[in-house]
């Protein structure tokens, strides 16, 4: 008999859809089988030069020691300045922890300032892990559903409906993952005109892809005034400098939150790792050329894909401002067959499009938008084209 004495806390957890997902494709890629991955949300460009030159100097030096909590020094005022140069906002080292990916850093801010009783607001589509980390703080999440047809972002009366007196947080995520959708000046100002009423509430605001962004302007909501002192910034070097395995995130926050961070931080991993911190201080501090480069492959990508997919009957689409996900609905596809084979939901039909057309993606469910499914962009023009015409010929056999 198989002992399981796992926790509640666990128990109460789903996996992630996204590394499943792609943990499956990589099974049949094993297996031979020529698989293009849409499912993954990372860029598929290399960590430019000079960010490796500076990690491979790091070892170099000797940089193999325990680093402080919440980061070295040097790297906590080189984010403070990327912080005052893009943003206009003012930071001391003090209030900025640098964590194991901005994924840790989300999570330390959730675990600091959410418990029992609490409550998290989530406009939906949602990144996968919030709802799950919401969970191990033992708050609740209360997700707010926003559709297609608002491009994907919550209004000011939908925030002001969902606000109670247990109101704790609310999570923003823009650019967004998974829908690529970003908040305009104007949009923020609402937002922040229903959040004025109601002094309690934190603001964990995503940046993660600050840079990855098609209208020219990246606006964060902790500019506005009164905001930065309630509002934890979320940003890191993963999406913007193609850096996702070396795991370097921040939070850079009101001092209460970033000490708050640093004593969980410093209980449970202590500072991330002392070579990726010397890359990423590199990564800020360096040139930027190599951002704006990236950031252009991706439009190009994303007008490509966008026009490919928009040809395939039965997907709505809107063309994303950020990021690199397309985000369709597919519910047209439900009630369908093949064969024996039905598709009830977009896990149905994600799982139909890899094992019949050799294409990895995500079911919307697992962003909280069951009747979506996202593809992920961030591969070569070659794969884009060969994975929109696979998707399309294994739709058509569904009747």
């Amino acid at each position: 008999m198989e002992m399981n004495q796992l926790s509640d806390r666990l128990n109460r957890l789903s996996p992630s859809e996204t590394l499943a997902m792609s943990q499956k494709s990589n099974e049949l890629k094993a297996a031979g089988i020529d698989v293009i991955n849409l499912s993954v949300g990372e860029p598929d460009f290399f960590t430019p030069e000079h960010i490796k030159a500076a990690a491979k100097e790091a070892i170099d030096n000797n940089f193999s020691f325990y680093s402080p909590v919440p980061g070295y020094m040097s790297l906590r005022k080189a984010i403070a300045g990327k912080l005052q140069r893009e943003n206009g906002l003012t930071y001391q080292p003090e209030q900025i922890v640098c964590g194991n990916g901005a994924k840790q850093a989300v999570c330390n801010v959730l675990l600091c300032v959410a418990g029992p009783g609490d409550e998290v607001i989530i406009p939906a589509p949602c990144w996968v892990s919030y709802v799950e980390m919401v969970k191990l703080a033992e708050a609740k999440s209360v997700i707010v559903t926003t559709g297609i047809e608002q491009d994907f972002k919550i209004t000011p009366e939908q925030l002001e409906a969902a606000i109670t007196p247990a109101t704790k947080v609310l999570m923003l995520c823009s650019p967004s993952n998974p829908t690529g959708s970003v908040y305009t000046e104007e949009e923020l100002a609402g937002l922040v005109k229903v959040l004025e009423k109601h002094p309690q509430i934190i603001v964990i605001s995503d940046e993660i892809y600050e840079h990855i962004n098609y209208i020219g302007k990246h606006h964060s909501i902790a500019s506005f005034p009164g905001m930065q002192e309630r509002t934890a910034i979320i940003n890191g070097v993963s999406k913007a400098y193609a850096m996702t395995g070396w795991r370097l995130g921040f939070v850079a926050a009101p001092l209460w939150i970033a000490k708050a961070c640093n004593k969980l931080q410093g209980q449970y991993t202590s500072g991330p790792s002392s070579i990726a911190q010397k890359a990423a201080e590199a990564a800020f501090d360096g040139d930027q050329t190599c951002v704006e480069e990236m950031r252009k492959a991706f439009e190009r990508r994303r007008d490509l894909m966008t026009g490919l997919l928009k040809e395939i009957p039965g997907f709505e689409l809107n063309t994303p401002s950020g990021a690199f996900y397309l985000f369709p609905k597919c519910s047209y596809y439900f009630g369908k067959k093949y064969g024996d084979r039905v598709i009830n939901n977009a896990a149905d039909l994600a799982m139909f499009l890899l094992e019949e057309g050799h294409v990895a993606s995500v079911n919307g469910a697992a962003f909280c938008a069951p009747e979506y499914i996202r593809f992920s962009y961030a591969t070569s023009d070659e794969n884009l084209v060969e994975a929109a015409r696979r998707i399309k010929e294994t739709l058509a056999k569904l009747a």
